[in-house]
């Protein structure tokens, strides 16, 4: 017989009832550790992804559900797009709008005495396209020419606008005035066109 073997047996009963005990616990702890608490662990990282999955899916039908709406917003953003690019001009219409402004400014009694566009500063899907304006005139005579620019069926701005000290011509008070005429072109390519996601509607 193995020899710790019979020492063992040879122990008083208590202390192999407790050398058993301490094995039974070790056992039992081993199978606790290696069959529940892996088991516990994988059960509740199925259970984190069935919240995931069902939080998704509740979102899913809530942007179907949606769909009309989106839809619509959509269609309502298209139509703003068109109307808004309406009042940017094309390369083509730029010399014809920038000879309506200077002729705006002697429709309303100004006298233009430099007119001297700028070079395009891209600004994204479009670019600005300023002209420097030196004038002479009256107050009155400035304000109808801004107002008549900001009638014009394309987006004008006027800026940097400044008024030297009047001199009086032949009964009249000239203004000397400097201002900066802005206007936008749309630059064609520079951006794509919205497209409709599958389903017809937006997401």
């Amino acid at each position: 017989m193995n020899p710790r073997i019979e020492k063992l047996l040879k122990l008083p009963l208590y202390q192999r009832g407790l050398i058993l005990g301490v094995l039974l616990l070790i056992i039992v702890g081993a199978f606790v550790y290696f069959l529940y608490l892996q088991q516990q662990e994988e059960y509740q990282s199925l259970v984190a992804r069935s919240d995931q999955l069902e939080a998704k899916l509740l979102e899913d039908r809530r942007i179907a559900n949606n769909l009309p709406k989106f839809k619509a917003e959509y269609e309502k953003m298209q139509a703003k797009l068109k109307e808004a690019l309406k009042e940017l001009p094309n390369e083509k219409e730029i010399p014809t709008l920038l000879t309506s402004i200077a002729s705006l400014a002697k429709d309303n009694g100004l006298e233009v005495l430099t007119f001297r566009p700028g070079g395009e500063i891209p600004k994204g899907f479009y670019a600005e396209v300023p002209v420097s304006l030196k004038l002479a005139g009256s107050y009155h005579e400035v304000a109808l020419f801004v107002q008549a620019v900001g009638s014009l069926p394309r987006i004008v701005n006027i800026g940097n606008l400044s008024l030297g000290g009047p001199n009086v011509q032949d009964g009249r008070t000239q203004l000397s005035i400097d201002c900066l005429a802005t206007t936008f072109r749309f630059l064609e390519g520079s951006v794509e066109p919205p497209k409709k996601p599958r389903g017809g509607g937006r997401t």
